[in-house]
């Protein structure tokens, strides 16, 4: 994400051309043309031509006729001039706001640059919004730091003398410091939200806080690997500056888009980008496994380590994403998780309860495209299907007597040329819903009926 730069030519050029030299010279002996005499000619015969406002622009050819020519002086006296008279021009012009529209004119009275009480505004500008600075000095105040520590066991010869005087080891050990990220405080009692992976494992939590002296330490309410996000809470007097969190779905591509957080340990920095796209799916995984992340938004405003929980603000100050993740084979591809799904689970993680999985339509089937060497095998012409791998018991398709080997062609009379298009026409599906399959089996086509299952639902019922 970082700039790239250009060397340019020189931008500026003089408006004139060079000066010509004088073209008086001295006679040369035995030239037929040379009829000048050897010192300069003090006047100027006027030739009678054609009046012409414009001309073009030609080689050396002599437009118009031989002309007196000006000294020197004259003409950088002239010169000068021109310089004193645009120059008295443009500060007048500066000074009298003449090419300034009457309602971008300056106000004569004198007011504070920056009210505290002052809504922020979202003005258009030529180059960049003019409200950064302040949407900065407004939100800023709501975001911390987040610190974390880990447990960690005291090297091997304190272990030895702990044990020799007190026959056990010590529990646990000295805190070291694991990780660093961002998060901001959407309520005043000190409820603070961030990611997930900035505060796992954590066996402390410390956050600092703009305009007091000591971290807080913080004590994790509610999370969510899946989703990234997480609640922690900090005591204190019961007023701490808040962000509001606005609606990231009335956020368009294009538009402006801000991010604050502590990159690599740089308190508080701001940088300013644009929204470059949404409903991104990315995956990252860690040593817990694999995130899959869904409806990310994507924005070329600089994320480093250390922004990660951190707000993306709009225009108007409000959280429209959480900064979580950045592309490091590329520069400007940063991702947040969007507010509208914060919004959906923040009463859960404030309260430290379950989120509720949403349904995930499945059939309980493993699919794979047709491949000729399966349709010669199954003895089926044509390669348009998918083949039933396996089917998990006590499934949607188990009750439906799909069987291994059976290939699926259509769905609802409609053919699906491979796995991914059936699977994806499922998914589409509400659970509940009845589907036919239309099979071909043993040479034979079938039509099975499924009901399409969840699979959160069946998961947790199997744990049972």
């Amino acid at each position: 994400m970082d700039d790239q730069y250009r060397n340019h030519d020189d931008p500026f050029g003089y408006p004139y051309g060079q000066y010509p030299a004088g073209r008086y010279g001295q006679r040369s002996s035995g030239s037929a043309d040379d009829a000048r005499p050897s010192e300069p000619v003090r006047s100027v015969v006027p030739v009678t031509r054609e009046y012409r406002p414009f001309t073009v622009s030609g080689g050396d050819a002599d437009w118009g006729g031989r002309r007196k020519r000006s000294s020197f002086r004259a003409v950088f006296a002239a010169f000068l001039a021109g310089v004193l008279v645009m120059g008295g021009l443009m500060y007048a012009a500066d000074r009298g706001n003449w090419f300034t529209p009457e309602t971008q004119s300056a106000s004569p009275q004198v007011t504070p640059a920056r009210p505290a009480s002052t809504s922020v505004s979202g003005a258009a500008d030529t180059v960049r919004p003019n409200n950064i600075a302040q949407i900065f000095e407004m939100a800023s105040p709501a975001v911390v730091k987040i610190e974390t520590s880990v447990r960690g066991r005291a090297p091997r010869n304190t272990l030895d003398l702990f044990e020799q005087f007190f026959g056990q080891s010590p529990n646990g050990g000295s805190l070291r410091p694991s990780g660093m990220g961002s998060g901001f405080i959407f309520d005043k009692e000190g409820y603070i939200l961030t990611n997930q992976h900035v505060i796992a494992d954590a066996d402390e939590i410390q956050v600092t806080v703009v305009g007091y002296s000591k971290p807080f330490k913080a004590k994790l309410l509610g999370s969510s690997y899946e989703l990234d996000l997480a609640v922690i809470k900090i005591d204190g007097d019961g007023n701490f500056p808040t962000l509001k969190i606005g609606n990231s779905d009335e956020v368009h591509m294009g538009d402006w888009v801000i991010a604050i957080g502590n990159p690599y340990g740089f308190d508080h920095t701001i940088t300013v980008g644009v929204l470059s796209s949404n409903e991104r799916e990315i995956s990252i995984t860690d040593s817990s496994g694999t995130r899959n992340y869904q409806h990310l938004l994507q924005t070329d405003a600089s994320i480093n380590p250390g922004n990660s929980g951190g707000p993306l603000l709009n225009l108007k100050g409000e959280v429209i994403g959480i900064n979580t993740a950045v592309s490091a084979q590329a520069q400007g591809i940063g991702f947040a998780i969007p507010s509208s799904t914060i919004l959906e689970v923040l009463d859960y993680l404030k309260n430290n309860k379950e989120i509720p999985k949403k349904p995930v339509p499945f059939i309980g089937a493993s699919l794979q495209t047709l491949t000729p060497e399966f349709a010669e095998r199954l003895g089926i012409s044509g390669t348009e299907g998918s083949v039933v791998v396996s089917v998990i018991y006590g499934s949607p398709a188990y009750k439906a007597d799909l069987r291994a080997y059976d290939v699926i062609v259509g769905m609802d009379g409609v053919p699906y040329k491979t796995n991914t298009e059936l699977i994806e026409a499922i998914q589409k599906k509400n659970v509940g819903d009845k589907v036919v399959l239309n099979v071909i089996r043993n040479g034979e086509r079938i039509d099975l009926t499924v009901t399409i299952g969840d699979r959160n639902e069946f998961e947790a019922s199997q744990r049972r």
